[in-house]
């Protein structure tokens, strides 16, 4: 598996862009199975079934208000959160049947990041919260009571992406954000469930959480996003912003 430790410059529609280069690339046989890791722009990525909710434009108007580009995820979902204090992955693999072991897939690389996690003091556990936004069973916690890291997948012919986004620090400004964001979709969600790592072991950097999470996969062979990664990313970009009918 081939190691991608940059972000595309720009915005984070971008971002989720080059994750859609990415699957798309590998399904098609022309780049390896990939992890990606970066630092994202600010951002609240909303879900399809986020776009059909009466407050949709009131929760991207709101993430604009506090500095958060409203982005469409690319796996399903509902609205996260996240900013320069968090750390985003991607991980793509090229597969013949995507389909099968779609829950291994969550389960294996929610207790990967758990373990990363734990390597840091954190008590890191698998499960959702009661109450968490964008509620999955794999969620990544702190002590069953605070989301740390959120995951989700896309499935393509011929591959599979698992992206994640892990809250390092600002756990005040996600909380805030998706406090706004949930209210106008009129999503009940309880505040007290966002958190972020550096609340749970303080002082610990974005350095020391990268650091451990690429620890975990071993051995990686490092890469950087070609030409041809990136020129298809500019191209699908739109298809990721907010206002985007697809």
């Amino acid at each position: 598996m081939q190691l991608v430790r940059s972000g595309a410059a720009g915005s984070a529609a971008l971002e989720l862009a080059v994750s859609h280069a990415l699957l798309t690339r590998v399904a098609a046989g022309e780049l390896p199975s990939t992890l990606r890791v970066y630092r994202p722009a600010p951002a609240v990525a909303f879900g399809k079934l986020d776009t059909l909710r009466p407050g949709y434009p009131d929760a991207v108007a709101a993430a604009q208000e506090q500095g958060f580009e409203p982005v469409l995820r690319l796996p399903g979902g509902h609205a996260a959160a996240y900013h320069r204090a968090s750390l985003a992955i991607d991980v793509v693999w090229a597969l013949d049947d995507p389909a099968t072991g779609t829950h291994d897939r969550f389960r294996d690389e929610g207790e990967r990041l758990a373990g990363a996690l734990r390597t840091l003091g954190v008590d890191a556990r698998v499960g959702e919260v009661p109450g968490e936004y964008c509620p999955g069973a794999y969620s990544v916690n702190a002590r069953g009571r605070v989301k740390l890291i959120g995951t989700a997948q896309r499935l393509v012919r011929g591959a599979a992406l698992l992206g994640a986004s892990i809250v390092v620090g600002d756990g005040p400004g996600i909380r805030a954000v998706l406090d706004a964001v949930y209210s106008a979709l009129e999503f009940p969600w309880d505040a007290t469930t966002a958190g972020a790592i550096d609340e749970e072991v303080p002082g610990v950097s974005l350095d020391a959480v990268e650091a451990a999470v690429i620890a975990s996969y071993g051995e990686l062979e490092p890469a950087t996003l070609d030409e041809a990664t990136l020129t298809l990313a500019h191209r699908l970009a739109p298809q990721r912003a907010a206002t985007s009918p697809t």
